[in-house]
């Protein structure tokens, strides 16, 4: 079996900074890189052994009355939480970020990469009883792939020219380019195992193959689930019960938490971080993440169209003194650019863009568009300290000569209302364990998830020979200039990468975490007990 791309090269890096300490404990599955008060020792980690029963409770700062049942819309964290306790992916990103086992057995590829075999594993049952075979992966991936299709996994899979059965439990994918990285795709949250039904899946019904089958849905209020007892995989879905309920209000989630209405939250505020974590029965998980928040432009409709103006307010904002006061030093500085100290083709040679509003000054005139005033639109549905951002952002950008007008919107439907629909506003994203993903979910001219709108013909050209470059040395030339691209003529504000911060009953316990998502990649309730 062909080796699947890990991130092997993390221990090979001489000096040892800060970014490399962030790796080697990502490989050594040690994913837990943390401020001091919050680090539990290793010894302590091994020693937890998983116990089954108990409700689990969570209060999540997510969930839209848009929300369904059906994958391909996943938006946010706790419809994406949702989906992967309600069935699995073909192949998963283990704690090392690299690809592991899960309805896919195993996998191989041809010598040109072109060509992937899996073995699907068998005895897998849905919750209705059925047991799954190649017929329902088939179903499950080409139900991103039709011509209609909404899902933001649409093109993850464009590379695709044919998917075939060999037998009950094989499957053949071709694709039309060599693809290094090709069965990191299918870990993508969207792509969940479905029964097949007619041409399609059957998804309006929640049937899945995973830890807990659904019990009650109220978009964006409450999703309530239970274990399912011949889930394939006995090491995970401990808990008998699981409710998640939606709780926008950072005040109203910690007071939930605190008063025991629920037993986990995510989204701290950490302005109180410290102090919640020295509550009695209360402690604090935090981790590096690939994550980032951003302030997408839509680069199609002036001015932000002109590079000189995106320029201008890439410069005009502070990101040192960002991450200093408003976020508590709770993240690692932010480059324009979405690819993470953390991720393998890292440009570390780009240098680090500086608060400069003379530069930003420069950019504007040479735009001609000196005193600028622009409207920024945010919500804490984005992240919780959105607006409070955009407030500094406009007072670093007043000595550029900008003027941001801050527009708060509501936090029910921000997804569907004003991300990907207002020129400026903001934007969270979960990070992408591969350098082509992560560029080819938000930054490639066709992606369902452009939210920049942002066409560049060299960016496209080279992201397509990344893909296809078997040479890991002509790998890291391509993605670093695709980095430089985006650094400095992309559509994104990209301040920070912050860390995922989750407090919780201090009897809640778990195993090396996953930092591609939130809430443990999305597997909380599968993963802790």
């Amino acid at each position: 079996m062909t080796k699947p791309i890990e991130f092997d090269n993390l221990l090979k890096q001489g000096k040892i900074s800060r970014r490399e300490f962030i790796k080697i404990t990502s490989a050594l599955g040690v994913s837990t890189l943390v401020a001091p008060a919050f680090l539990p020792s290793l010894s302590h980690a091994a020693e937890k052994t998983p116990k089954k029963g108990g409700l689990l409770r969570l209060g999540l700062a997510h969930g839209n009355t848009t929300d369904t049942l059906d994958p391909a819309t996943q938006n946010n964290a706790m419809s994406g939480t949702m989906y992967l306790s309600l069935s699995n992916t073909f192949v998963e990103i283990g704690p090392d970020g690299g690809l592991a086992p899960a309805i896919a057995e195993s996998w191989e590829a041809s010598p040109d990469a072109k060509t992937w075999t899996f073995k699907v594993r068998p005895g897998v049952e849905f919750h209705n009883g059925k047991t799954l075979d190649a017929d329902d992966v088939v179903a499950s991936i080409n139900h991103h792939r039709k011509e209609d299709a909404k899902s933001g996994a649409k093109v993850l899979l464009k590379s695709i020219t044919d998917i075939k059965k060999d037998g009950k439990n094989t499957l053949v994918i071709s694709l039309d380019q060599p693809s290094a990285d090709f069965p990191f795709m299918l870990a993508d949250i969207h792509i969940t195992m479905l029964p097949a039904k007619g041409e399609d899946v059957d998804w309006r019904s929640g049937v899945g193959t995973g830890a807990y089958m659904l019990e009650d849905f109220e978009p964006g209020v409450r999703t309530a689930l239970k274990r399912f007892p011949n889930h394939w995989n006995k090491d995970k879905g401990h808990f008998e019960q699981v409710e998640m309920l939606s709780i926008h209000d950072m005040a109203a989630r910690t007071n939930a938490l605190r008063t025991g209405r629920v037993d986990l939250i995510d989204r701290i505020d950490l302005k109180t971080v410290d102090l919640l974590g020295r509550v009695k029965g209360i402690k604090v998980n935090e981790i590096t993440s690939l994550g980032h928040y951003a302030m997408p432009m839509n680069t199609g409709v002036a001015p932000f169209d002109n590079n000189d103006v995106r320029m201008a307010l890439k410069y005009a904002i502070d990101r040192e003194a960002l991450l200093k006061t408003l976020f508590k030093g709770h993240g690692q500085l932010g480059n324009d650019q979405p690819i993470s100290p953390a991720n393998r083709y890292f440009a570390k040679e780009l240098p680090q863009r500086k608060y400069d509003p003379d530069k930003a000054k420069f950019h504007l005139k040479k735009a001609g568009m000196e005193n600028l005033t622009l409207p920024l639109h945010a919500a804490g549905a984005a992240f919780p300290e959105a607006v409070d951002l955009a407030v500094l952002y406009k007072e670093y950008a007043v000595k550029a000569g900008i003027t941001i007008n801050v527009v708060r919107e509501p936090n029910d439907g921000y997804w569907s209302d004003i991300w990907m629909k207002k020129p400026w506003c903001f934007c969270y994203w979960r990070g992408r364990p591969t350098e082509d993903w992560m560029f080819s979910s938000a930054y490639a001219a066709d992606a369902k998830w452009n939210d920049t709108y942002w066409k560049h013909e060299r960016f496209n050209k080279l992201l397509k020979e990344a893909r296809s470059e078997l040479k890991d040395a002509k790998r890291r030339e391509l993605y670093a200039e695709m980095q430089r691209i985006v650094r400095d003529e992309g559509g994104q504000v990209i301040p920070l990468f912050n860390n995922y911060l989750l407090a919780c009953n201090e009897k809640l316990e778990h195993g090396p975490m996953l930092r591609y998502a939130d809430l443990d990649g999305y597997k909380l309730p599968e993963r802790w007990w």
